[in-house]
């Protein structure tokens, strides 16, 4: 079993030359991304298809918030969760298999530049969606501009990290491309059915909630409420800071556990068992 090198032990602080070799990495992950057809029919159709699912919600369905905001927040909890953590599994696989990943550890490029390049397509991408996600609710579906973007944007920003770091971490159990869409079932499932995304932890039985709203993608979903609409209250600026603390604290304790599952479980070569 391969794990992480020790250059990330060592590496020194972010410099203007790492920042160079990330992005020249990740405009090749960029042209990669675009000519795989099925990445982008990921990134693109799928997060959009979901808007017929959302608009047979009712109402009253939605937790207290207005279905046009219930739509575009779990929309967008849903981009990340397909955009990112699938479709980074089949690409650090991909590289892994076609020993990509073995041959720029040979270079001057560490560790943590490769990931973090092959990571940046995907959450350009995410962002990108996020964006869009925001203009149309503002246009057209005349929702208010965020309560709180701060809180909105660390949702957003901490969801790219958690599912970046648990992507690369699925690897460990991912031995080809095409297996990846069994691997990654588990956790899309336990995120897309318990997260809120879909269905409102609050119309749940009290322990069911509790206990769901330590998935993944839940406390993302309840960020990214709270900061664009305040929450099923309407919380106010201010107050969004405070009733932000909980779920920022369940998406450190992810990243955690995704950084230490990739230092101990990622692996730069091919697997052969």
């Amino acid at each position: 079993m391969s794990t992480l090198s020790s250059s990330i032990n060592r590496s020194s602080p972010i410099n203007r030359l790492a920042l160079r070799r990330v992005w020249w990495l990740s405009r090749t992950e960029f042209t990669l991304f675009w000519r795989n057809k099925t990445a982008v029919v990921t990134a693109l159709v799928l997060p959009a298809a979901m808007v017929v699912f959302y608009a047979r919600i009712d109402a009253s369905a939605t937790g207290g918030i207005s279905v046009n905001a219930y739509i575009l927040t779990g929309a967008v909890a849903l981009m990340l969760l397909f955009v990112v953590y699938y479709n980074l599994v089949t690409a650090y696989v991909a590289r892994r298999e076609e020993l990509v990943l073995k041959r720029l550890r040979t270079g001057e490029a560490r560790d943590g530049e490769i990931l973090a390049a092959g990571a940046l397509p995907a959450a350009v991408v995410a962002l990108a969606q996020t964006a869009v996600a925001v203009g149309i609710g503002a246009v057209l579906l005349d929702l208010p501009v965020p309560v709180n973007v701060v809180v909105l944007l660390v949702g957003l920003l901490g969801g790219i990290v958690v599912f970046a770091l648990l992507a690369a971490a699925s690897t460990a159990f991912t031995k080809t491309v095409e297996f990846a869409q069994i691997s990654t079932l588990p956790v899309l499932m336990i995120c897309v059915v318990g997260s809120g995304a879909l269905v409102p932890l609050s119309v749940l039985p009290d322990a069911a909630a509790a206990v769901l709203r330590f998935v993944p993608l839940a406390p993302v979903v309840d960020l990214l409420r709270l900061g664009w609409v305040g929450g099923p209250d309407g919380a106010g600026f201010l107050e969004a800071f405070g009733r932000a603390g909980e779920p920022v604290a369940i998406l450190v304790g992810w990243i955690v556990v995704g950084w230490l599952a990739l230092r101990r479980w990622f692996r730069w070569e091919p697997r052969r068992s």
